[in-house]
């Protein structure tokens, strides 16, 4: 009986992680399983905004898939993240299954919230810069700013900062967006 009870109950951070709810908004990170409130107006805005231009153009073009959270990202046995937006390749479409992503997006688009803010410029850049995303934004929908990351042998370098757009290298385009 002590075994049967002992295999039923959640035995890591990513069993506890997979055993919530659909749509719970939660991430692990680092092992540690982080609950977030949901996100505010001015977020859910610039979101929309990167959103329709960013899948309007990777759409038009073939390039892959557009997807938003809540959307699972198992980037590793301790970090299943939740990335405000991300981008597939064609060639990479295989890893995205039922219940999210298997490994490292191409391209994450991370809106700051109060709540989330902290580790989208810390903890969440070093486990996606590791994890081998080749572009990384962070966006503050507060002031506009927009800081993105290239990829460069396993390290990311900052691209010049600018305010109201993304400058992808990565796609090869522009995409605006204000609050």
């Amino acid at each position: 009986m002590n075994n049967i009870m002992k295999e039923s109950f959640p035995r890591t951070a990513m069993d506890v992680f997979n055993s919530l709810p659909e749509g719970t908004r939660v991430q692990l990170i680092e092992n540690v399983i982080m609950m977030e409130p949901a996100p505010t107006y001015s977020h859910q805005h610039v979101l929309l905004e990167i959103l329709l231009s960013m899948a309007n153009f990777i759409r038009s073009q073939g390039h892959g898939q557009v997807l938003f959270a809540p959307f699972d990202v198992y980037l590793d046995q301790e970090n299943a993240f939740q990335p405000d937006m991300l981008f597939v390749s064609r060639e990479r479409l295989h890893l995205i299954k039922q219940n999210g992503l298997h490994g490292a997006p191409d391209l994450v688009v991370e809106i700051l919230s109060p709540s989330t803010s902290g580790y989208d410029r810390t903890e969440k850049k070093l486990v996606y810069e590791r994890s081998g995303v080749n572009e990384y934004w962070i966006i503050d929908p507060d002031t506009q700013a927009a800081q993105g990351f290239q990829l460069v042998n396993g390290m990311f370098e900052a691209f010049p900062p600018a305010r109201g757009i993304i400058r992808s290298r990565l796609l090869k385009a522009e995409f605006a967006f204000s609050e």
